[in-house]
């Protein structure tokens, strides 16, 4: 543990000095800086010993879970025993569900699609073939899988793998048509080949194709069904190593299904046909049909449709078969969504998508191929969606997704994440927003229920808060590494709708997604939400359990004004901050830009650019819109989007700024306190002399896209972007400059950072008071004092004063974010107003009486007599003494890149600074010492989803969104990654294999020769010899124990490695076991039949033999 001292750190600086120092320094060792804001003011003042109590060891980086739909998904497998899904995806991750909380993510390290998935079905184990034509054996029998073998293709491309049940030889069809054998246990090929020459007759002329279907005879086990491509079907003998039958087809094949009693199977087209073929007429299919065609009156072939890409034909004891099949839709109906076709008996359901099908899979109560499959339920996977339809049921309805798979629902802009917060607040927000549930889904269980989960050790609750790019705001319990929804709001609705045509003549700022959510700010304790909006407004929201009829107060607000060609500097003619009564009209900004915009007749002025609703609007419980702020056109100039936000509950204000300037909005009085330009804040402590020039013309684009100057602005500009356009989502290369030297290239100064805080605001301050800091993008810390009334029964009434402190402190780059300790070095909580509610029932003098909490943990005595000021921004952190100012530490963080995110949090009963940059590294510092804790390079910042939602909370924990479609949570606490393997879920649970019907006496005489079969003797080396080592390379994998390394640390990863060890040798133990007996077995049967042939021969001479 660690002690710092402050007094020595300042004494140490200059050694002439007894008490103190003339300049502020670095206790960090990322060496000193002289600062303007921070001259010795404190010298001789006693200084209290803080322990940090946070070391290196505390902090450690590991992903935890991830969320969502799987981004780009391709493939599809089930285990019928073990009750778990597989999906495959594009980028080579594979997904793994099973009963809510049973949720992996695991990635193939080339990063190949994956092709197709194959459970071995219970028996804890998958395999993925994927496009760079490598197999791989994964084990699900720890937590977090891991690949026991690959197998590299040199010569040949996969393209369609079957393992058959209870079998470990799998069959692996290639584009060359040929077919190839792997053992699953060994992962090595077999000399055992089918080679495509040999299959096809003699006498055709033409390759077949690739082989698109592989499949055992569920009647006999030794024979194999081999689709190719062209039409081709060939029905091979593996025993005989021949043909049994061939079957020609002139429409290219997509898949086959078998009839379980192995004597029928169905195929699917590329015209939209299915043909049903019986094996002892191969000729031509028995059975022809077009779904989906239209029946010509002339007799003719019904006319062709879209190809019928999979067809699956599951039998029932009691009722008709089912045939189901995606596409085979007639081409007269183009604008036709995709579609599923069940038919069953005559009845021919089309179930509608939203959108395009990857795969589908039926669900049947038996694992064996050769009995009455009894399908329950069809899982289809969709481009954007999982669902589960429900076969039980005549109108077969769909089951409620018990997963967090539509996060994606309208895109993510933008995320929140809350640790530890109050407990009380997940039941009251489901509460609120389980009355939007929908109605009409299946009755019964989720059926993909395998695996098992447990809470764990981890009980503090969790929020995520997601905005979206439709103006929809979601609330997620995110507690215990799971994720439900919880509360959906829909900002959108304080809005009238836009009218089709009237885009171009209305004063939007951006085409598509004008309700886009930017920025969000959640105060748990009050229940205070406010969220800005890409068209350049804010919206606070209040927290209520009563459902109200109200109008939507709203307040306009001009940030912007033309500027003269020659500016003339004259800082002393209007008084930078003017009261709230006496707001001046127009106030004088140097916003740089010229009106390119085009006007329709009159130049826009003091228009906003949505209108909001002017008649009441009734508000459902949960958050109802309390205040409405909008910013204007200013003469012909479209408003800046917004680029900070922060909101006090205690205070009654709300604070944002743009590019142009700050505003400050009363909520409780419905007035806007202050709206001006960044350079009028600073007053006479405008520390850079600027020159009065002419204004740089800028680019505006009607849809929002903001110019991006090699500023600091130019990260919140590209952030303001319309956050659904593709362009952003793939590119992140932009040069960044100093803060200083751009102040030339141009004359906007955004304010980047706002934070509400009792402090002291002046160096001769001798007590705490309201204030608020502001942070620009060229490294300004500004701040501002707020005189609020008194008593609470004033504050209705009196007006609250905004004025300059004249405190200026400098930092590098963009200020990104403010935090106070107290002079104990604890975090201080923001003061805030504990929630009642608004709208309540009981409206006496008791619930309208405010209780506010201004200090927390400290109150209000202990505060001390100075507290630490910690503030971050994209090149440095520094943290200041108050009320001298006197710059304690500096640490340069980076000098090549720039930081994304930055959070203050709380870890271990301490607290750090958590940093997020933009060449990927994650690092924390100690407070208030910013000593380094951590710095690992975790993550490169492909593109800007990344920078714009990842965000660090307490309890060592992060996110981002890792896809589209896909939240990817991580943690940075030692601690949770030795506990993560108790908090993840267990894929793999012993469960018995069902046992097989007893087939009969008839059945077993004439119903073929599977059980017979001997795969070993036929594929085994000693038989089929070896395969040609250039043909297939085979790679271990870091799978079993090595696995486990990865997966867990310390003494829980030695007692798993020791589980898995007991495990193994019980398991030998068994087989041994087993082994011993049925050779005593044999042994004691050899005895019995010598004995008898003895006693047959005994009294015969040897010449009667």
């Amino acid at each position: 543990m660690k002690k710092f001292n402050f007094r020595k750190v300042l004494d140490g600086l200059t050694a002439a000095s007894p008490v103190g120092s003339s300049g502020g320094g670095s206790g960090s060792g990322a060496g000193g800086s002289v600062h303007p804001g921070g001259t010795a003011g404190a010298a001789g003042t006693p200084r209290e010993e803080i322990q940090e109590t946070l070391t290196s060891d505390y902090f450690q980086i590991c992903k935890t879970v991830r969320h969502g739909f799987p981004y780009l998904p391709t493939a599809l497998a089930f285990d019928p025993v073990q009750k778990i899904l597989a999906i495959g995806t594009r980028t080579g991750a594979i997904r793994i569900l099973g009963r809510p909380g049973v949720d992996c993510y695991c990635q193939h390290e080339s990063g190949a699609a994956v092709l197709q998935l194959q459970f071995l079905i219970n028996e804890g184990a998958l395999v993925s073939a994927c496009a760079d034509d490598a197999l791989h054996l994964w084990n699900l029998r720890q937590k977090r899988p891991a690949i026991l073998h690959s197998l590299k293709f040199n010569r040949e491309r996969i393209t369609y793998c079957h393992l058959p049940f209870q079998s470990k030889w799998l069959y692996v069809g290639t584009e060359r048509g040929n077919t190839h054998i792997v053992n699953i246990e060994s992962f090595i090929l077999s000399g055992y080949v089918i080679m495509w020459n040999k299959a096809i007759e003699l006498s055709t002329k033409t390759h077949p194709g690739p082989v698109v279907h592989l499949s055992d005879s569920p009647r006999d086990e030794g024979k194999l069904l081999i689709g190719y491509e062209n039409g081709t079907i060939v029905f091979w003998d593996l025993r005989s190593k021949r043909a049994d039958l061939r079957a020609y087809y002139d429409e290219a094949i997509h898949s086959v299904a078998w009839h379980h009693e192995g004597k029928q199977f169905m195929c699917s087209h590329s015209d939209g046909s299915l043909t049903l073929w019986n094996l002892k007429s191969p000729n031509r299919p028995f059975q022809t049909t077009i779904p989906h065609g239209k029946v010509q009156r002339d007799g003719k072939k019904p006319e062709s449709c879209k190809p019928i890409l999979k067809v699956e034909y599951k039998t029932c004891k009691n009722s008709e078969p089912f045939v189901i099949f995606s596409g085979g839709l007639s081409y007269d109906k183009p604008c036709r969504r995709p579609s599923l076709t069940i038919m069953h008996g005559k009845a021919i359901t089309v179930l509608e998508m939203d959108h395009p099908i990857v795969d589908f899979l039926t669900l049947c109560e038996t694992p064996y191929p050769n009995e009455f499959q009894e399908p329950y339920a069809v899982v289809v996977l969709l481009e954007k969606d999982l669902i589960v339809v429900d076969l039980t049921q005549s109108n077969f309805p769909i089951f409620e997704n018990p997963y967090p798979i539509d996060i994606h629902e309208s895109p993510v802009t933008c995320t929140e994440y809350f640790a530890d917060c109050p407990p009380d607040l997940i039941p009251v927000l489901y509460s609120v927003g389980a009355k939007h549930k929908k109605q009409g889904y299946s009755n019964k269980e989720w059926p993909i229920s395998g695996g098992a989960w447990n809470l764990g050790a981890q009980t503090y609750p969790e929020i995520i808060i997601t905005g979206h790019a439709d103006g929809s705001v979601k609330f997620w319990d995110a507690s215990a590494i799971t994720l439900q929804m919880l509360y959906k709001l829909k900002t959108s609705k304080v809005f009238e709708k836009q009218k089709v045509g009237e885009g171009k003549a209305t004063a939007e700022i951006v085409e598509e997604d004008p309700f886009a959510v930017q920025m969000m700010y959640w105060c748990p304790e009050s229940r205070i939400f406010c969220v800005a909006g890409v068209s350049a407004y804010v919206i606070v929201y209040r927290f209520s359990k009563h459902e109200v009829n109200t109008e939507i107060a709203s307040l306009e607000v001009r940030l912007q004004c033309e500027v003269e060609d020659i500016i003339t500097p004259e800082p002393e003619t209007n008084p930078p901050f003017p009261d709230a009564s006496s707001q001046l009209p127009s106030l004088k900004s140097l916003s740089g830009s010229t009106n390119t915009v085009a006007c329709e007749g009159t130049m826009k002025d003091s228009i906003p650019c949505l209108s909001v609703k002017a008649r009441p609007v009734r508000m459902p419980p949960g958050y109802q819109a309390d205040l409405v702020i909008q910013l204007v056109w200013v003469d012909g100039e479209p408003p800046q989007q917004i680029t900070s936000l922060a909101v006090n509950s205690a205070y009654g204000l709300v604070a944002f700024g743009n590019c142009n300037g700050l505003a400050v909005v009363d909520f409780m009085q419905k007035t806007v306190l202050l709206s001006m330009g960044t350079l009028d804040l600073y007053g006479s402590s405008d520390p850079y002399q600027r020159q009065p020039r002419s204004p740089r013309k800028s680019r505006q684009f009607a849809a929002g896209l903001t110019e991006l100057s090699d500023s600091p602005v130019s990260l919140e500009l590209e952030r303001c972007k319309s956050p659904t356009s593709e362009n952003r989502e793939n590119s992140f290369s932009r040069s960044r400059s100093s803060s200083v030297s751009s102040i030339d290239r141009d004359s906007k100064e955004a304010i980047t950072a706002l934070y509400f805080m009792e402090s002291f605001a002046r160096k001769n301050d001798s007590a705490v008071s309201s204030c608020l800091w502001v942070g620009t993008g060229l490294g300004m810390v500004i701040i501002l004092s707020l005189n609020l009334p008194a008593s609470d029964d004033s504050r209705q009434s009196e007006p609250v004063m905004v004025s300059p402190s004249g405190t200026v402190l400098t930092l590098k780059g963009a200020v990104l974010t403010f935090a106070c300790l107290d002079c104990m070095g604890t975090l201080t909580h923001q003061p805030y107003e504990v929630w009642r509610d608004p709208h309540s029932a009981d409206d006496g003098d008791k619930t309208r009486k405010r209780k506010l909490v201004m200090h927390s943990p400290s109150s209000s005595q202990d505060m001390g007599d100075h507290q630490f000021a910690v503030i971050c921004s994209e090149k440095q952190a520094k943290v200041f003494s108050l009320p001298s100012q006197t710059c304690l530490y500096v640490h340069n963080i980076t000098e090549t890149s720039f930081l994304l995110r930055a959070d203050v949090v709380t870890l271990c009963n301490s607290v750090c600074l958590a940093c997020f940059c933009a060449n990927g590294h994650i690092m924390t510092l100690s407070l208030p010492s910013l000593r380094p804790l951590l710095d690992i390079n975790y993550l490169p910042v492909t593109d800007m989803r990344i920078a714009r939602t990842f965000c660090f909370t307490n309890e060592g924990q992060a996110l981002y969104l890792s896809s589209p479609t896909e939240i990817q949570r991580l943690t940075y606490s030692q601690e949770m990654c030795d506990n993560l393997q108790d908090m993840l879920g267990d894929l793999f649970t012993p469960v018995e294999t069902p046992e097989a019907q007893n087939r009969g006496f008839l059945k077993g005489l004439f119903g073929g020769s599977g059980q017979a079969f001997d795969r070993e003797e036929l594929f085994g080396e000693a038989t089929a010899g070896k395969a040609s080592r250039s043909l297939a390379q085979h790679i271990p994998g870091s799978g079993g124990i090595e696995g486990v390394r990865g997966a867990a640390g310390g003494v829980i990863g030695d007692l798993t490695r020791a589980r898995i060890a007991l495990d193994e040798r019980g398991q030998k133990l068994g087989e041994l076991d087993e082994r011993t007996a049925s050779m005593m077995a044999s042994a004691e049967a050899f005895s019995k039949h010598a004995h008898e042939v003895m006693l047959k021969y005994k009294d015969k001479k040897w010449y009667q033999f």
